[in-house]
């Protein structure tokens, strides 16, 4: 067989084995993540991975950043749960050269002025509400991508490292990082 039909093979199997264990069921650790970007993606259902072409394909589809031509930045903000939480995104993609691209983006999830109760009832069983504070939680997600164009026509590839902060108040706090 030539090297194109056994590169074809080869990719049929990764693509199939990744179908098959992106069925598990969610652990709902890092939701925020699935949120979605960009008004067009998320009015067309999120089927965007094909065809994404702009600054935001570092969140869809890195290999998307092949199509990028020049500096772009994308930003955008949304209020869930009757504005008790806000969603906001920010990207920059550029290209490095002919072969290769670049972006970076971060995503922040929170919910602000959270009323903190623990101290409301002093020592001696009073209550006291001077004693109220409020805090935040956020979640933060930072993404670098990479892009390349392969040697095969048509053909590029990508990648993102995310590096997640959650953020608690002063209770919690924690990094994780994903390839």
């Amino acid at each position: 067989m030539t090297r194109k039909a056994n590169f074809i093979i080869v990719l049929c199997c990764v693509l199939a084995f990744a179908k098959a264990y992106s069925q598990t069921s969610r652990a709902y650790s890092n939701e925020f993540l699935n949120i979605g970007v960009d008004a067009a993606a998320l009015g067309m259902s999120n089927a965007v991975v094909a065809s994404t072409n702009d600054v935001n394909a570092g969140y869809w589809n890195p290999a998307g950043l092949m199509r990028v031509q020049e500096q772009e930045i994308s930003v955008m903000h949304a209020n869930y749960f009757a504005n008790i939480a806000q969603y906001n995104y920010g990207a920059f993609a550029m290209p490095i050269d002919d072969f290769s691209a670049f972006g970076f983006s971060v995503i922040r999830f929170s919910v602000d002025d959270i009323l903190n109760t623990t101290q409301l009832i002093d020592q001696q069983g009073n209550i006291n509400y001077d004693r109220i504070s409020t805090f935040s939680t956020a979640d933060w997600a930072f993404t670098f991508s990479y892009a390349r164009e392969s040697q095969l026509d048509g053909f590029s590839y990508g990648g993102n490292v995310k590096v997640i902060r959650r953020v608690i108040g002063e209770f919690a706090n924690a990094w994780g990082f994903w390839l």
